[in-house]
């Protein structure tokens, strides 16, 4: 089995706020998915979308409670083409109303960088050269 697309939903405050914190990362938005209660960011062109959806558009997916921005449910975490786009999401998020929840990491062969959005979800950025990886 093979997935060919994945859809991760995030509950949000504010729409459009959310809107403009990624589109000022870069990310185009799919319109067709976007309304006032929700905002589809293209992370990868027919294959990989962040669903933000208003709480309580978010809660009626779900008969369990919806995690609010103190806790922490999951970790995502994305791929970049180089450590310099590693840096640079992360201040561009940072610079927009974003925070940062640890120092960046330099592994060799991997170098990631970590930021939570305005609604408190973490985000994992990394570049990563499997090519680099030391022979055990």
């Amino acid at each position: 089995m093979e997935i060919n697309q994945i859809y991760v939903n995030l509950p949000v405050k504010d729409v459009q706020k959310t809107r403009e914190f990624w589109t000022k990362l870069g990310f185009s938005i799919n319109e067709q998915f976007s309304d006032e209660k929700a905002i589809c960011v293209i992370m990868k062109a027919d294959h990989i979308y962040t669903m933000f959806l208003t709480e309580e558009f978010f809660q009626t997916f779900t008969d369990r409670p919806v995690a609010k921005g103190e806790t922490t449910q999951t970790l995502i975490a994305i791929g970049v083409k180089s450590r310099e786009e590693v840096d640079q999401m992360v201040k561009i998020a940072i610079d927009n109303g974003g925070s940062t929840y640890s120092e960046p990491q330099d592994h060799g062969w991997m170098y990631q960088s970590t930021f939570s959005d305005l609604n408190g979800h973490q985000w994992e950025v990394m570049f990563a050269d499997a090519s680099q990886i030391p022979a055990e």
